[in-house]
């Protein structure tokens, strides 16, 4: 099945818009039928990663906007990506928050749970663009 937009939009980088935007992307997907599963680790897939690109990538710069582009097919698969106008980072250069000499450090844990809760999630090469993609179901 080939996928239907069912978002998109940009904004500028404050964490009040982010937490807008994600909550539509979620009411658009619950709307859609995706499981309340599903939906949780959409939700927390979503914060991390706009908040992400509003923080890190552009460092709450308001002049700065976070480009988001959402697809849902009948089949189930999401994806999103997000794209900041930062200088973008490696995410192979994030510590793994889970090794003990990192847990009473901040960075990092966001990552990390994006990766735990969706089938993938790639950076392009400059790393100011996050894809992200799950296999959702329906109820």
């Amino acid at each position: 099945m080939p996928e239907t937009s069912i978002f998109s939009t940009s904004f500028a980088s404050d964490l009040d818009e982010s937490a807008r935007v994600q909550n539509e992307i979620v009411a658009e997907l619950e709307q859609r039928g995706v499981s309340m599963g599903d939906l949780a680790d959409l939700h927390l897939a979503l914060e991390e990663g706009l908040a992400n690109a509003v923080k890190h990538g552009n460092k709450l710069d308001s002049t700065k906007q976070v480009h988001v582009e959402c697809e849902l097919s009948e089949a189930g698969f999401f994806s999103i990506v997000i794209k900041d106008e930062g200088d973008g980072f490696d995410p192979n250069d994030v510590p793994d928050c889970t090794l003990p000499e990192n847990l009473d450090k901040p960075s990092g844990r966001g990552l990390m749970l994006m990766r735990a809760f969706m089938d993938d999630i790639r950076y392009n090469d400059i790393g100011n663009q996050l894809k992200i993609t799950k296999t959702c179901t329906f109820e």
